[in-house]
């Protein structure tokens, strides 16, 4: 039985989360998934059950049917995917949804533990959110498999943090005398600011580019801002990704640069830019032409 079976609201924000999940999947319209909608955009039987399923009642199956890996993967997907282009509403669902697992870890980190075991739920909820917001890549399998290992890595450092001692040089001889930073000096986002300012890089993959590589935030937020399409935003990154390590290596990016070498890269980048905006026209018109023919 979770906690959000009884009367009382819990002081751990893991049995905290699971009775806002039983809050929002209550009355007479709760939260539901049309798996026949997840089937057919992927084109193949899941095995789910059929039709809209309300949250709790899809949960219980997948309990019951460990063996359904695409049934499973194509509902977190969309869980995964909701929760961070929809907002709270769906971030609970997709926690609740884990209920079961994240509430199995914690009871097995918490045997036994000195501390207040309320931690461990905080921990566990804590790294299952940073996963679920940002870290869990879609495109890879296993998407369950990876937001709950997320939750019981971070909470394992706590029951584990008492038992670790780290060994430091001593202080006062380490902070004697200067110190040469080295490239690029801790600050990668300057580094890309700069590229973009010289044309290595497109100025509208700057601030992408430091979110996700740099911010380890989730592409598909940043793609729906863009108006582009998850691929789209990987792809333009990639190419980025390719530019940097070029510019970087030959020093452009970390000495002064020679006006040859700015005067290529600004022609490079109008170029592009300009082959950017042809895709962005052509995109348009395709889009007139669908609303005239509807």
């Amino acid at each position: 039985m979770f906690v959000s079976d009884t009367l009382h609201w819990p002081s751990s924000h893991l049995l905290a989360a699971d009775a806002a999940f039983v809050a929002l999947t209550r009355g007479p319209a709760p939260l539901a998934l049309d798996c026949d909608r997840l089937a057919r955009d992927i084109g193949q039987d899941l095995g789910l059950p059929c039709g809209v399923v309300p949250l709790p009642v899809l949960r219980d199956w997948l309990l019951t049917h460990p063996g359904g890996y695409a049934g499973r993967d194509a509902v977190w997907r969309e869980l995964v995917l909701r929760a961070r282009l929809r907002g709270k509403e769906w971030t609970i669902a997709a926690v609740g949804m884990a209920m079961p697992a994240l509430v199995r870890i914690a009871g097995q980190l918490s045997a036994g533990y000195r501390g207040d075991t309320a931690d461990i739920d905080n921990e566990v909820l804590t790294g299952f959110l940073e996963a679920l917001r940002d870290h869990c890549d879609l495109t890879g399998p296993a998407v369950y498999a990876s937001l709950t290992m997320a939750a019981f890595r971070a909470a394992r450092q706590v029951r584990l943090a008492d038992d670790q001692v780290v060994p430091v040089e001593d202080i006062e001889s380490t902070l004697a005398g200067s110190r040469t930073p080295k490239v690029p000096y801790g600050h990668p986002d300057l580094l890309v600011r700069r590229a973009g300012t010289l044309g290595v890089i497109d100025e509208a993959d700057v601030q992408p580019w430091i979110e996700i590589r740099l911010g380890r935030r989730a592409p598909e937020p940043i793609a729906v801002g863009l108006g582009i399409t998850v691929d789209a935003l990987r792809m333009r990154l990639a190419r980025a990704d390719e530019r940097l390590a070029q510019a970087v290596a030959e020093g452009s990016l970390t000495g002064i640069t020679a006006p040859d070498v700015i005067e290529r890269t600004a022609a490079q980048a109008r170029r592009r830019s300009g082959i950017r905006a042809g895709k962005a026209d052509a995109r348009v018109a395709a889009r007139a032409c669908v609303t005239v023919a509807a």
